[in-house]
């Protein structure tokens, strides 16, 4: 009999083309006395769809389609196997995912025996997997932080016959079933649309947003990212994107959005890609004295939610299903040392987060309640 670990009993442990329409503005010469002519209304924006793919075009199933038979399990149990996590960054959502990985991996009887992070340099990361493949696990959990330079930084990897996982980006030219045996990430169409909605409403649906996004090939990233902005046109349509930039590197996030605000004094909303990177917007909008602009953005963050519960600038957030997500990397390392044949890419559904429903959406997105920090209790 199969056993899937995405059952209500395991819930703790288991449980991003279209363009935005713009409004565009016609003023023609205007001769003295007489009125100007009416500016165009806006076009409807299409529908977008909520189907995504990975970045080799590999279409997501959801997680329960990771399952192990009992004789599976016992098997993989008596492996004394090891694995390590070779992360991008660190942070809560990070966190989160690498405690549901780890209380899988515990439940299948693998040891963790590494766990690095890279604060996004991908020559960091390099020399991390050099440090975690000295250590000779069976299983690699990890996430590319550059996914040119990494088809080689990762080779070492693949050389020791360990078995490679990835959340949500791969090396570039690495496939499922041969360089690493699946991909784990959230629905991120469903993301996109769930930003969309909680600043539209936010905003009472209109007004004029600003859009900051990754500046660089992240497919994970760039289809969250689209998807925002192609919700937010359709089901929103009197809500305007006056200006988007991208962002290499989150710390350059509190300038770009310095920069923004100056330049569009109307502004009142702003959606940022991640909730670290968002952490240098708000400090922006204080700074500019702006309690008018809201803001949303991907992922739990103790920062970005404090600000939530204590002031006017942060709309909401969308968690990602992280313990599921991590879970379901800790599962798909165990079809990878079985010679198991996974799923290409699995999803998980993202979760709203508002002041209205903190507690219960980081109960449900981290298994925990949500810190005295952000609560204030």
């Amino acid at each position: 009999m199969a056993r899937s670990p995405f059952t209500p009993t395991r819930a703790l442990r288991v449980s991003f083309v279209g363009a935005v329409a713009s409004a565009l503005l016609l003023s023609g010469c205007v001769a003295q006395g007489t009125a100007a002519a009416p500016a165009e209304p806006k076009e409807a924006a299409a529908e977008p769809s909520l189907e995504f793919q990975g970045p080799n075009g590999e279409q997501p199933g959801a997680l329960a389609e990771l399952e192990l038979t009992d004789d599976e399990l016992a098997e993989v149990e008596a492996g004394d196997y090891t694995a390590a996590f070779v992360w991008h960054t660190s942070g809560d959502f990070v966190a989160a995912v690498e405690e549901g990985a780890r209380a899988e991996f515990e439940e299948l009887g693998i040891e963790v025996v590494a766990s690095t992070q890279a604060n996004f340099d991908a020559g960091t990361q390099a020399n991390n997997v050099q440090t975690v493949m000295a250590l000779d696990p069976d299983i690699v959990v990890a996430i590319a932080v550059d996914p040119t330079s990494a088809a080689k930084s990762f080779q070492p990897i693949l050389d020791a016959g360990a078995k490679l996982v990835i959340m949500t980006t791969p090396p570039e030219g690495y496939a499922a079933g041969d360089e690493f045996v699946s991909i784990v990430t959230e629905d991120l169409a469903k993301a996109g649309r769930a930003n969309a909605e909680i600043l539209g409403d936010a905003l009472g649906g209109e007004g004029e947003v600003g859009v900051l996004t990754f500046n660089a090939n992240f497919w994970f990233t760039n289809q969250r990212d689209q998807s925002f902005t192609d919700w937010l046109a359709y089901e929103y349509p009197d809500i305007t994107i006056v200006e988007e930039q991208g962002f290499a590197d989150e710390t350059a996030t509190q300038a770009a959005a310095a920069a923004m605000i100056a330049k569009n004094p109307n502004l009142t909303g702003i959606y940022v890609s991640w909730a670290t990177a968002a952490q240098g917007v708000l400090a922006a909008i204080r700074a500019a004295g702006r309690t008018d602009i809201q803001v949303v953005t991907n992922d739990l963050d103790t920062t970005v939610a404090a600000a939530m519960m204590t002031g006017t600038n942060v709309a909401g957030m969308v968690g990602n299903g992280s313990l599921d997500i991590g879970a379901g990397l800790a599962r798909a390392g165990a079809y990878g040392v079985l010679g198991k044949e996974a799923p290409e890419l699995v999803a998980s559904d993202p979760t709203k987060v508002t002041a209205d429903n903190l507690v219960e959406g980081w109960q449900a997105d981290y298994g925990v309640d949500p810190p005295a920090s952000v609560t204030g209790g």
